[in-house]
């Protein structure tokens, strides 16, 4: 990764609250791009959000030349206790991906993601820190991008579902049998399901597992090579996660989880919805099956 002189960084910090505060939104923000190693990229990145307060909660390699990193901080903790379903927000996403032997180094804008997952807390400070540590070239993964009100209650199109409209997976008599189970049947690596990282929100039951897929239609290698082909990559939509709110344990409708990551994905034609239409379904499958009792 480039370093960065001091001009530089008052001047990215000085432009960063535009990204959480202007119209439109999008999804991710390219920090910065370049030639190098990549796991030597990756370790920089570490060093840099360790410096700048961030945890790293689980690192994922999905497909060779990318590396996604779930981080949180004690900011993204609070914020994700504030309201129902925010703990879907508790985990951010940093990644390194190669493309033609450039790293590109990326990361999910709180800002959007706030809106998105209906969040009270303004993540602009965690948006400004992100910047800081690691760069902001550009926000990215939608033309236009979507209004704070459109986030709020967006959905891809008619009949297709909300953020509040969650898969409801299993439901346990307590919080401890539901985590206890999501975590044995990842460690299991049941329905092709890998643990990527693991939160517990401070004050709350509320438990996000982050959760890689290797099997089906719903793969995440076979999903991200269809829909994740611009030339800036939007690997930070992996991985999807699992909240276990109590005793219920849900995820995201895949179809909008998906949708929220890539709207200006097309219904039809080349590189669209049509093309994984069997993903949302295989991939609830794969959590129900993680998550179910072992035969």
């Amino acid at each position: 990764m480039p370093r960065f002189s001091p001009l530089a960084l008052a001047l990215t910090l000085l432009a960063l609250p535009s990204l959480a505060d202007e119209g439109a939104l999008k999804p991710f923000v390219l920090a910065s791009r370049g030639a190098g190693d990549h796991a030597a990229t990756v370790a920089d990145v570490k060093a840099r959000l360790g410096a700048a307060g961030f945890q790293v909660a689980g690192a994922y390699q999905p497909y060779p030349g990318a590396t996604v990193l779930a981080v949180t901080s004690d900011a993204l903790k609070a914020a994700a206790a504030e309201a129902p379903g925010a703990s879907y927000g508790v985990a951010q996403r940093v990644t390194v991906t190669t493309v033609g032997g450039e790293n590109q180094v990326a990361f999910t804008s709180p800002g959007y993601m706030q809106q998105a997952y209906r969040m009270k807390a303004d993540l602009s400070p965690v948006e400004r820190a992100l910047g800081a540590a690691l760069g902001a070239l550009e926000p990215f993964g939608s033309k236009d991008g979507q209004s704070k009100s459109g986030l709020r209650t967006y959905r891809y199109m008619l009949g297709m579902p909300y953020f509040d409209e969650p898969v409801k997976v299993a439901t346990f008599p307590d919080h401890e049998q539901a985590v206890a189970a999501v975590a044995a049947g990842l460690a299991a690596g049941r329905g092709g399901t890998k643990l990527v990282y693991r939160v517990d929100v401070p004050g709350t039951q509320d438990t996000v597992f982050g959760v890689g897929l290797s099997e089906g239609c719903g793969g995440d290698a076979h999903v991200m090579q269809e829909i994740d082909f611009k030339p800036i990559r939007s690997t930070g939509h992996l991985p999807y996660e699992v909240l276990v709110s109590g005793g219920r344990v849900t995820i995201l409708h895949a179809r909008f989880r998906i949708a929220i990551n890539f709207p200006d994905l097309s219904m039809m034609g080349s590189h669209s919805f049509m093309n994984i239409r069997c993903a949302p379904d295989s991939i609830e499958a794969a959590v129900k099956a993680a998550v179910a009792p072992a035969p």
